[in-house]
C-alpha cells in the first residue's frame, strides 16, 4: 500500500461501502487497500451521521469504510450504520460486510469448516444467502421463520461465480494477500499480552468437539479431553483458509453452545439446510443494503469459543473481499444503479 494518502474531489467518487463491524475487521480492511485516502475534499458529513469513516481504493475500485459503535453490535445497529453511509455517500452501487463468524462445522456431513475459513453468502433454498433467525412467528406444530432478505446484488453473485470457477483451475490469491499484509504490516502480525496477532493460529489450536461435550474451564481448550475431539483428516497445506459458499444464519442472539445451534438450525431448516455460519449484523443490512457477506470462522458456535482466532478470520475475510473486488469491473460498477435508489425502489415495490 502506498503510504502516501491523497484526496479525491469530492465523496461522490466513492461507490464500495464496506462494513466492518468491530474494529480488528476494520483494521484488516484498512490494512489491505492499496492506497489510503484523506478526507474528500469539501467533504461534510452530516449532523445526523455519527459514523467515523475511512476512505481509500482497490484496483479502480474506491471504498469508504465504516464499523459500528464501540461495545454496540447487532442487526440494528447495523442497519443504522449502513442507511447512514448510503445517506452520506449516496454514490455508492453495493456494500460489502466484512467480518468473522461462527462456523457451523459438520464435517460428516460434507461440511469441514475450519477455524480461518472463509464462509460466502449464496442463494440457496428458499434464502437469498441469508436468514434472520430473530424472525418467527408462532404454528400450531411449533415456530416458523417469516420474512425474505434480498439477495446480493447480480453484479457481485457474477464475480462470485468467476472467481468459484476461478478457483477450479488455480489456487486462491488469499493466501499471497495476506503474505502482502504481513509484509506491508508486521506489527500486526506481532503477538503481544493477550493479542495473538492476525497470523494463522495454528492446526493444534484449531479443535472441533462433538457437540454434546462442554467445554472445561479456562480460557482455552487445553483442559478439554481428546477423546471427545472430531477426528478430521490433515488438510495438505493447513494455513491456506478454504472458501465456502452457502447460507449465513444472522440475529441478535448469541449462540454459545450446541444446543443453541442444533435449536437455531431446527428452526431455519424448513427453508434451506446448507447454513453454514453464524452471525449478528447481517440481517439488519439485506432488506436494506445491496450487500454480499464475508465471513471469516473464528470459532465453531459452541461452549469452546474463545477470540484466539478473531483476527486471523477478520484477515481471510478481508483478504477473500480484496480478491473478490480484482475480478468486478469498475465500469460495472458505475452502470449499476446507485444502493439508496435500489432500496427506494424495493421498499416502494
Amino acid at each position: 500500500m502506498d503510504s502516501k494518502c491523497k484526496a479525491l474531489d469530492s465523496h461522490l467518487q466513492y461507490t464500495v461501502g464496506w462494513l466492518a463491524p468491530l474494529p480488528i475487521e476494520r483494521a484488516a480492511a484498512e490494512a489491505l487497500l492499496d492506497e489510503k485516502h484523506d478526507q474528500p475534499r469539501g467533504f461534510q458529513q452530516p449532523e445526523n451521521d455519527p459514523s467515523s469513516y475511512s476512505w481509500g481504493n482497490i484496483g479502480q475500485h474506491n471504498i469508504v469504510i465504516a464499523s459500528l459503535r464501540s461495545g454496540v453490535y447487532g442487526t440494528n445497529t447495523a442497519a443504522t450504520t449502513a442507511s447512514c453511509m448510503l445517506s452520506t455517500f449516496p454514490s455508492i452501487r453495493f456494500g460489502l460486510l466484512v467480518g468473522i463468524g461462527g462456523g457451523i462445522a459438520r464435517p460428516d456431513d460434507g461440511k469441514d469448516i475450519r477455524l480461518g475459513d472463509i464462509v460466502v453468502s449464496a442463494p440457496g433454498g428458499s434464502t437469498g444467502g441469508v436468514v434472520n433467525y430473530d424472525l418467527m412467528k408462532a404454528k400450531a406444530d411449533g415456530k416458523e421463520l417469516k420474512g425474505f432478505l434480498n439477495s446480493p446484488p447480480p453484479l457481485l453473485l457474477h464475480a462470485v461465480a468467476n472467481l468459484q470457477s476461478r478457483h477450479e483451475q488455480e489456487p486462491s490469491a488469499v493466501p499471497q494477500i495476506l503474505a502482502e499484509m504481513r509484509e506491508q504490516n508486521p506489527f500486526m502480525f506481532t503477538k503481544r499480552n493477550n493479542n495473538p496477532g492476525f497470523g494463522y493460529q495454528g492446526s493444534e489450536n484449531d479443535r472441533l468437539f462433538e457437540p454434546s461435550y462442554i467445554h472445561v474451564g479456562g480460557r482455552d481448550c487445553k483442559k478439554c479431553s481428546s477423546e471427545n475431539e472430531v477426528v478430521r483428516e490433515p488438510r495438505d497445506i493447513p494455513e491456506e483458509p478454504e472458501i465456502h459458499y452457502g447460507v449465513i444464519a444472522s440475529g441478535n442472539t448469541l449462540v454459545k453452545d450446541a444446543d443453541e445451534q442444533q435449536e437455531l438450525l431446527n428452526r431455519i431448516s424448513s427453508l434451506s439446510d446448507d447454513c453454514m455460519c453464524l452471525e449478528m449484523e447481517a440481517a439488519g443490512l439485506m432488506n436494506d443494503f445491496p450487500c454480499l457477506v464475508i465471513r471469516g470462522i473464528c470459532d465453531y458456535a459452541d461452549s469452546h469459543k474463545n477470540d484466539r482466532w478473531q483476527r486471523y478470520a477478520a484477515a481471510t475475510a478481508a483478504a477473500f473481499a480484496k480478491e473478490l473486488l480484482g475480478v468486478v469491473r469498475s465500469r460495472k460498477v458505475e452502470e449499476m444503479q446507485k444502493a439508496k435508489n435500489v432500496m427506494k425502489s424495493l421498499q416502494n415495490s
